[in-house]
């Protein structure tokens, strides 16, 4: 083989061990990236579901402090001025709860239960909406007695809380 021959071989190799190195450095970034990538969203997802979470554990203290607030109202510990403005705020909040767990993440003081048994679930919190709402409406008359009465129907707080919370220590 000549000399020109040789030059225009080891010229043609050189280039494609350049394009090669290439190749692989070029390989090797996208896989970088894509690690990345997916090391971003795997932790993003992971922020997303902790949100979902702690919104739906405010929703639900939200309800109890309301519900507390409601209580020392119609126990005659404060004035009823504020009746149809806490049974309001409960109707409100109880709507607000199921779609608090809708995202269906399980964590934080929600059992597993909740999502096993997702349409008895589902039934129990529609009812305490139900029931909250027609509380609201009846509070709009100032009647402690008559709110008071639907209380024990709107508020089954602990009937659910014993089947879907995790109980606290």
């Amino acid at each position: 083989m000549d000399k020109l021959h040789f030059g225009i071989i080891s010229s043609r190799s050189a280039q494609l061990q350049s394009a090669t190195n290439l190749s692989a450095r070029t390989l090797a970034g996208a896989l970088l990236l894509l690690a990345v990538v997916l090391l971003a969203s795997q932790q993003a997802a992971h922020a997303d579901d902790q949100d979902a979470i702690d919104y739906r554990e405010l929703i639900m203290k939200e309800l109890d402090a309301e519900s507390a607030a409601l209580g020392m109202i119609v126990s005659g510990q404060i004035p009823p001025d504020s009746l149809s403005l806490q049974a309001k705020a409960i109707a409100s909040s109880a709507k607000s709860a199921l779609k608090a767990f809708e995202p269906k993440v399980p964590g934080g003081e929600a059992k597993p239960d909740v999502w096993s048994k997702w349409d008895d679930f589902v039934k129990r919190m529609q009812t305490f909406a139900q029931k909250s709402e027609e509380m609201a409406k009846v509070s709009e008359s100032g009647n402690v007695a008559a709110v008071t009465e639907l209380m024990i129907a709107a508020l089954p707080c602990k009937s659910c809380h014993d089947v879907y919370r995790v109980k606290k220590k």
